[in-house]
C-alpha cells in the first residue's frame, strides 16, 4: 500500500491491520463515551447563533444544565492562573449531572479570551458570566452559588463577600487569599489536596479566620475545609473527591438530595483517545520509515554530557537575560516566552554538544510535518472538549510560532541521541529528560522566583517525554 509521494511501499500484515482496527475502535468508543458523558445536558457555548445571548465584553461562556430543567439552582465556576473553562469541566458536568446550572467562563488574558489581563477587571469578568447565568430561563435567581480554583477561588470568596445576600454557598479549591470572616461568605468550603501544601495552609488560615467548622448551614455560616488525598495543584481538578465534596456541600446549601451517579471520567476517555492514536502510528509506522538523515555514531558521554549541561546553561540565560527583559511578560504571554528561551537555549546547548548533524531532505521534512499533524490530532482533538483549551486564538497563534521554533532543537536533539537503540536504553533517556527537565525548572525558580508558574508544567514533563520516546521508538528516526 502506497500513502503519498513520502512514504514508503509497504505491505501493511495481519498484526499491524488487527492494531489498527484496535487503534480505531478506540478512538471510536472514546468519543462516544465523551458523547455519553453530556447525554442529558443542555451545553451551550458562543458561536454565531449565540453571540447576542452568550458574549458579553467579548468573554468566552460556556453553559450547562440538565435539559427540560426549570427553577434549579445556579453556579458560577471560575477557573484558575493559565487556565481556562475547560480545565473547570469536571466540575461542571458533575454539578449538571445532579440538577445545577452551571456557567463557566474564560477570564481575560485567558483560554480563548484575548483580552489583556488586567488583575483589577478580573471581578468585572464574574459580573459578566453572573449577567448571563441569569439570563438562563432553568436558573432560580434566588439560589446562586460560586466555586473557583486558585486564582479563581479569591475571586469567588470576594464576591461572595461583596453580595452575601446574593450567593448561598462558595467552595474555594487550592484557595488563595480574601477577608473571610465569620458571616461572609455564606457557607464556605475550602478545599486543597495533600499535596499542595501551601495552599493547605492557606485554607487553614483561611477557616481560622472565618470561625472554624460550623456545620450551620441554614444562617450561612457553615464552615468547612476537605483536604483531598493524593492530588496536587492541578490533579485536584480532575479528583473525583474534590468534585463530590463541592456537590456534598451544595446540595446541604440548597436542601438538595443526591440521586446522581455519575462520576467524571472524561479524562480516563482521553487516555483512552490518545491511546488508540498511537496504537495507530504504530501500526503505520512502516510506512514512515526512511533512510537515516542523522548520524547515530555519537559516544554516550557525550549524549548524557550535553542533556546534563544544558538545563545549566538555560537557566544561566535565562538568569542573564532578566537584568535587561522583563521575563515575566516576554512575548506577551506569562511565562511562556520565558520557557520558551530556556527550551531554545538548552536546545541548542544540547546540539552543540552532539556536534553531529546533518542537512535535512525534503523528505524528512515532509514526514516530520506529517507526524506532527497525527501527533496534534491525537494530543488535542480531544483536549479541546475535556481539559484544554487546545484551538489557539489568533494572538496565540502569532506566539505559538516563535515558541515552537525555540523549542525544537531541545526536541530534534532529543530525537538524535534515542536513534537506534533499544527499549532499555530508551526507557532510561525518557527518566533522564524527565528528571533533567523538572530539575532544570526548579533550579531557574530557584534564582528567578517571578517566573513561578511554571511549576505548572512540572507534571506535564513525563508523560510528554514518555510520548515522544514511544514515537522515536516507534520511527527510529530523529
Amino acid at each position: 500500500m502506497v500513502f503519498g509521494r513520502w512514504l514508503k511501499p509497504v505491505k501493511l500484515n495481519y498484526k499491524r491491520l488487527g492494531l489498527l482496527v484496535i487503534a480505531i475502535l478506540l478512538i471510536v468508543s472514546s468519543w462516544l463515551g465523551i458523547a455519553i458523558a453530556r447525554s442529558g445536558l443542555e451545553v451551550r457555548t458562543t458561536n454565531v447563533a449565540l453571540t447576542r445571548t452568550f458574549q458579553k465584553e467579548g468573554i468566552p461562556l460556556l453553559y450547562l444544565a440538565p435539559e427540560g430543567a426549570s427553577e434549579i439552582p445556579g453556579v458560577l465556576v471560575a477557573h484558575g492562573f493559565a487556565g481556562s473553562k475547560q480545565l473547570m469541566l469536571g466540575y461542571g458536568h458533575v454539578l449538571a449531572h445532579a440538577g445545577y446550572a452551571v456557567m463557566l467562563w474564560d477570564f481575560d488574558g485567558h483560554g480563548a479570551n484575548g483580552t489583556r489581563l488586567q488583575r483589577h477587571e478580573l471581578q468585572q469578568n464574574l459580573d459578566v458570566a453572573l449577567q448571563a447565568l441569569l439570563e438562563q430561563p432553568q436558573v432560580d435567581p434566588g439560589r446562586l452559588a460560586l466555586l473557583g480554583h486558585s486564582m479563581g477561588s479569591g475571586i469567588v470568596m470576594n464576591a461572595g463577600i461583596r453580595e452575601r445576600d446574593h450567593f448561598a454557598a462558595t467552595v474555594a479549591v487550592s484557595p488563595t487569599g480574601a477577608n473571610v470572616t465569620p458571616q461572609s461568605p455564606r457557607n464556605l468550603q475550602l478545599q486543597a489536596g495533600s499535596g499542595e501544601g501551601s495552599f493547605v495552609g492557606n485554607a487553614e488560615r483561611l477557616l481560622a479566620q472565618a470561625g472554624g467548622e460550623n456545620t450551620n448551614l441554614a444562617t450561612g455560616q457553615g464552615r468547612e475545609l476537605v483536604v483531598i488525598p493524593g492530588v496536587e495543584h492541578i490533579t485536584i481538578l480532575f479528583s473525583d473527591g474534590s468534585h463530590q465534596a463541592a456537590l456534598r456541600w451544595l446540595n446541604a446549601t440548597f436542601g438538595r438530595t443526591n440521586d446522581s451517579q455519575y462520576r467524571d471520567r472524561r479524562m480516563a476517555w482521553y487516555g483512552l483517545h490518545l491511546l488508540g492514536w498511537l496504537i495507530g502510528l504504530a501500526a503505520i509506522s512502516p510506512l514512515l520509515t526512511h533512510p537515516p538523515l542523522i548520524a547515530t555514531e555519537i559516544a554516550p558521554v557525550r549524549r548524557w554530557a550535553g542533556l546534563s549541561l544544558a538545563p545549566l546553561a538555560a537557566t544561566a540565560g535565562l538568569v542573564l537575560l532578566s537584568q535587561w527583559f522583563d521575563l515575566q511578560n516576554l512575548g506577551g504571554v506569562q511565562v511562556g516566552g520565558a520557557v520558551g528561551v530556556w527550551f531554545l537555549i538548552a536546545g541548542l546547548t544540547w546540539l552543540g554538544v552532539l556536534a553531529h548533524l546533518s542537512r535535512p531532505t525534503l523528505r524528512a521534512v515532509g514526514l516530520g510535518v506529517l507526524l506532527f499533524a497525527i501527533l496534534w490530532v491525537a494530543f488535542g482533538a480531544m483536549a479541546q472538549v475535556v481539559w484544554l483549551q487546545w484551538w489557539l486564538i489568533p494572538i496565540r497563534l502569532r506566539v505559538w510560532l516563535p515558541v515552537a521554533i525555540a523549542c525544537f532543537p531541545w526536541f530534534l536533539a532529543a530525537g538524535i541521541v534515542q536513534e537506534h537503540i533499544g527499549v532499555g536504553k530508551r526507557i532510561l533517556w525518557w527518566l533522564g529528560q524527565s528528571v533533567v527537565l523538572i530539575g532544570g525548572f526548579v533550579l531557574t525558580l530557584n534564582f528567578l522566583p517571578q517566573l513561578g508558574f511554571m511549576f505548572l508544567l512540572l507534571p506535564l514533563f513525563p508523560p510528554l517525554m514518555g510520548i515522544l520516546s514511544l514515537v522515536a521508538g516507534l520511527l527510529n528516526r530523529a
